[in-house]
């Protein structure tokens, strides 16, 4: 039974922070990728930062310098800090686990999604 649980989201004025959370479970944790991904209305879904089960991290150029992704393996969960919010950061953010299958592909499991509005 593998659940990603964000938490975090919420109202929050330009040039603000937020801090997103997802606890996971089911999974053995140390050994996924893990990301985060947004959507806003009328768009496709986007990757917004991405950590590997090394400790690598890549971000969306949107949101280099301003967000940062980290992981606890100990708490099976993973981080999006987000600061200097701006309003096209509003969305709905998905947390995503991703491991390679043996058979040669990829395995995703994803969250609920939790929002994010960034308005004056």
């Amino acid at each position: 039974q593998v659940q990603l649980v964000e938490s975090g989201g919420g109202l929050v004025q330009p040039g603000g922070s937020l801090r997103l959370s997802c606890a996971a479970s089911g999974i053995i944790f140390s050994s996924y990728n893990m990301g985060w991904y947004r959507q806003a209305p009328g768009k496709q879904r986007e990757l917004v930062a991405r950590i590997t089960s090394g400790g690598s991290t890549n971000y969306a150029t949107s949101v280099k310098g301003r967000f940062t992704i980290s992981r606890d393996n100990t708490k099976k969960t993973v981080y999006l800090q987000m600061n200097s919010l701006k309003p096209e950061d509003t969305a709905v953010y998905y947390c995503n686990a991703e491991i390679l299958t043996l058979v040669g592909g990829r395995t995703n499991y994803w969250g609920q999604g939790t929002q994010v509005t960034v308005s004056s």
